[in-house]
C-alpha cells in the first residue's frame, strides 16, 4: 500500500522522458526497494513545461482526487502558496533537469558513461602529400584516439602524392580504415588499388572509377546543388547492387548553408535506407565561432536525418578539437534519441562557458 500519490505536471516535450524515469524508479532491484509513493503524470497541453503559469494550471488542472502532493517542473515560476491554498494539497518544485528526479527523491544512480554511437567519423589529414609516412601515422593514431573511425588522406591540387600507396599500407598495418580524398582521377585509382576502404568523391561523370577498384565511393552531385545528378548516380549503384555513400554537400553560411541542409533532408526522404555522409568542415572551419556548439548542432541534424557518417577537418586554430567534439556529440545524440529525450543533462563536455 502506497503512503501517498504524487502528481507530476509537465509539457508535451518532456512527458515521455518523465514517464520513463518514473517507471524506472518504480522497478525494484536487489539494491533498492521501489518508492513508497505512487505517481501520476498530467500533461497540461503546452510544449515547454517551464512556460506553464499559475493561471494555466488553474484552468487546466481540474481533477486531483486521490492526490497527496503535486510536483512542478523546477524552472516553473509560480506562486506555490496560492496553488496549495486553491487545491488543498501541497505544491512543490522539482529539479530543473528531469534526469535529477531520482536524486531529488533520494534514489540517485551512478551516471552512465556514454559509449554508444551510430555515426562514423572520417577525420581528414588535409596536407598528407607534404607529410612523411611516420608523420601521417602519428597524426592518424592521434585522430583515432580522439574518436575517428576512418582516416581520410586529403590530397592537394598540383601536389604529387608519391608515397600514397605506402601511406595507405602503413595505415592498414595499424588496423586503421582509410579513405582517399582527391579531385584527381589517378589518385583515386591509385588509392583504391592500394587498398583504401573509401574514395572521395565520385559524380556521374567519373563513376567508371568504381568499376576498377574495390573501395566504397562517396557519391556527390556533378555540380553544386544538382540533386538530380546525385540521384542518377545513386540509381546506377543501386541497380548494380554496389555499396556507396551519398553526400549532397554542406555549404558554408552565407553561401547556401540552409538550402544545403534542405538538400540532405530531400536526399534522406527520397532514399530512407542509404548510407549518407556529411562533411562539416565548410561550417566549422569557415565560421569564427566555438566549434563545440556548431558540432553539437550539426550532429543533431545528422541524428535527426539518420546521417551515418561525417567528414571532419581540423586546420584553423579555433577548430582543433573537432574530432573530440564530434565524438562526444554523436554519443550524446545517440543516447538522447534512444531515450526519446532532449540532449540535455547527458554530458557537459560541449559547454564552453
Amino acid at each position: 500500500m502506497y503512503k501517498e500519490v504524487i502528481l507530476f505536471l509537465t509539457g508535451k516535450l518532456a512527458e515521455k522522458q518523465l514517464t520513463k524515469i518514473l517507471e524506472n524508479m518504480s522497478v525494484p532491484s536487489p539494491c533498492k526497494k521501489p518508492p513508497e509513493w505512487n505517481y501520476r503524470v498530467k500533461q497540461l497541453g503546452l510544449s515547454v513545461a517551464a512556460l506553464m503559469t499559475g493561471d494555466l494550471i488553474l484552468r487546466r488542472l481540474k481533477d486531483i482526487k486521490g492526490i497527496n502532493k503535486i510536483i512542478l517542473p523546477g524552472r516553473v515560476r509560480v506562486d506555490l502558496n496560492k496553488l496549495t491554498k486553491n487545491y488543498g494539497v501541497p505544491f512543490e518544485r522539482g529539479p530543473e533537469e528531469l534526469r535529477d528526479i531520482p536524486e531529488f527523491f533520494g534514489r540517485s544512480e551512478k551516471k552512465k558513461k556514454l559509449t554508444k554511437y551510430n555515426i562514423k567519423i572520417f577525420a581528414e589529414i588535409v596536407d598528407a602529400p607534404n607529410m612523411t609516412i611516420n608523420e601521417i601515422i602519428k597524426k592518424a593514431l592521434e585522430y583515432k584516439k580522439e574518436g575517428a573511425n576512418v582516416i581520410d588522406l586529403g590530397c592537394l591540387p598540383d601536389t604529387k602524392f608519391e608515397h600514397l600507396e605506402k601511406s595507405i599500407k602503413a595505415l592498414k598495418k595499424n588496423n586503421l580504415k582509410v579513405s582517399v580524398d582527391s579531385a584527381n582521377t589517378d589518385e583515386l585509382l591509385r588509392g583504391g588499388k592500394a587498398g583504401a576502404d573509401y574514395i572521395l568523391s565520385l559524380n556521374e561523370k567519373n563513376l567508371d572509377i568504381a568499376d576498377k577498384i574495390k573501395s566504397i565511393p562517396v557519391l556527390i552531385p556533378s555540380k553544386s546543388g544538382d540533386l538530380k545528378s546525385l540521384y542518377r548516380a545513386i540509381e546506377l549503384f543501386k541497380k548494380k547492387k554496389k555499396p556507396f555513400l551519398a553526400d549532397s554537400v554542406l555549404d558554408p553560411i552565407n553561401y547556401g548553408f540552409t538550402k544545403s541542409i534542405n538538400r540532405y533532408t530531400a536526399l534522406r526522404k527520397k532514399y530512407p535506407e542509404i548510407e549518407i555522409l556529411m562533411g562539416t568542415g565548410n561550417v566549422t572551419e569557415l565560421t569564427d565561432a566555438d566549434t563545440a556548439g556548431m558540432n553539437a548542432l550539426l550532429i543533431g541534424i545528422a541524428s535527426e536525418l539518420n546521417i551515418n557518417n561525417v567528414l571532419v577537418v581540423k586546420v584553423s586554430d579555433h577548430a582543433l578539437k573537432v574530432v573530440e567534439e564530434t565524438d562526444l556529440a554523436r554519443k550524446i545524440m545517440y543516447q538522447s534519441k534512444k531515450d526519446k529525450s532532449l540532449p540535455v543533462g547527458y554530458d557537459s563536455g560541449l559547454i564552453s562557458l
